[in-house]
């Protein structure tokens, strides 16, 4: 357990968020998708529900600001505008940490191609179906010159 950290995010997730780079992108699935097929690298957070998990990996995630496009969800079958409760949800949470951001609809194949693509998967054990976001990392700006606070404090410091 760390301060400050959502215990949701496990080590294996800490790693894998760190270790992304800027454009990696990394899905939230739900438990009926395929994620051993699809992952590249698979993480599971099994008995824990879809809205939690990308609460805390807002949490700490950067957005990337660089594309007009950088949050995805997938949709209820081939009906790209339909919303289901889950749906409200994702863009409910999404919009407390990135209000600027619009959460896209992917419909199927366009949405399980970007999927195999992703950095990571991390697979939920949501129950509720179409319940799928894939977000796109950004970069920590760093502070102006100066603005670091305490003396001595290295540079990098975000």
């Amino acid at each position: 357990m760390l301060k400050g950290l959502d215990p949701l995010l496990s080590p294996e997730l800490l790693l894998t968020l760190r270790a992304m780079g800027h454009g990696d992108e990394i899905a939230i699935v739900d438990g009926n998708y395929p994620g051993v097929e699809h992952a590249r690298r698979l993480i599971r957070l099994d008995g824990h529900h879809l809205i939690p998990v990308l609460n805390a990996v807002l949490s700490v995630l950067p957005i990337d600001d660089f594309v007009a496009e950088a949050i995805f969800r997938s949709t209820v079958k081939a009906e790209r505008d339909k919303l289901d409760p889950v749906h409200e949800e994702m863009i409910d949470c999404c919009a407390r940490h990135e209000p600027h951001r619009q959460v896209v609809p992917l419909i199927g194949q366009d949405f399980y191609g970007r999927v195999k693509a992703a950095h990571a998967l991390i697979q939920t054990g949501e129950p509720r179906l179409y319940a799928n976001i894939i977000l796109r990392k950004g970069v920590i700006y760093p502070k102006e010159p100066g603005t670091h606070g305490t003396a001595g404090v290295d540079p990098f410091v975000y």
